[in-house]
């Protein structure tokens, strides 16, 4: 397998991210001769589209797990707090606290991805379309990151 589909396969995963991928896509392109563009932006887009997949999937499995008794019971009640909590400091902080999940976001390290964001989005029941917005802002931040940190070192 050659680096370029590996790092295009780790851009989408959770951990890695393009964290992980970039780096290989950039060392493919450097090794090939080809520009590196459009395979930076084809990891973005990829780790982008990440957080159409994992909200879906956290609404679907939430949707089945909710007829079990005892998930409804425990998550149910979880989630209920988490959202009440979310409400109030939603009214306090306004755009702040998406600016912070775009920051959360764009820390390139290991659990800090469009995953951990698109979580921490769904369980504190967030505005769908602004979370999408800034998680994709955080992951194009930490893409700018991982790609000057990267150009230091290669």
């Amino acid at each position: 397998m050659n680096l370029l589909l590996i790092g295009l396969v780790l851009s989408a995963l959770p951990v890695f991210e393009i964290r992980g991928g970039l780096p290989l896509i950039m060392e493919y392109a450097k090794s090939t001769g080809e520009p590196l563009m459009p395979y930076f932006l084809l990891a973005v887009l990829i780790n982008i589209f990440a957080i159409f997949i994992v909200f879906f999937f956290l609404d679907r499995l939430n949707e089945i797990f909710m007829k079990v008794p005892w998930y409804r019971r425990i998550f149910g009640v979880f989630l209920k707090r988490a959202n009440k909590k979310a409400r109030k400091l939603e009214k306090k902080m306004g755009t702040l606290g998406y600016l912070a999940l775009a920051l959360f976001v764009s820390v390139p390290l290991p659990g800090t991805g469009a995953w951990s964001g698109t979580f921490v989005s769904w369980i504190l029941n967030l505005d769908r379309r602004k979370s999408i917005f800034f998680i994709a802002l955080g992951v194009i931040l930490a893409s700018f990151f991982v790609l000057a940190g990267v150009s230091i070192i290669i």
